[in-house]
């Protein structure tokens, strides 16, 4: 899937990953998808917390080759 806007906040904790994916999910269009990168082990549980309190759809939630956290979200 092609994200329409991406983000590497790898070596970022909580809670600036969730902060930074929102405001540039702010910016972003309905329908468009953003992918973000991320090191903080509690990511892919906030991130779901955080797409299921604001209707965003969290497309994917994986762990990538290099270990890191792979994260799409859809906005609302």
């Amino acid at each position: 899937m092609q994200a329409d806007q991406q983000l590497d906040l790898s070596g970022l904790n909580c809670p600036l990953p969730i902060l930074r994916s929102k405001k540039a999910l702010a910016s972003m269009e309905t329908g468009q998808v953003l992918s973000v990168i991320a090191t903080d082990p509690g990511a892919p549980k906030d991130f779901e917390a955080f797409c299921r309190q604001t209707g965003n759809q969290l497309l994917e939630s994986a762990v990538t080759a290099e270990g890191k956290y792979l994260l799409v979200i859809r906005r609302k």
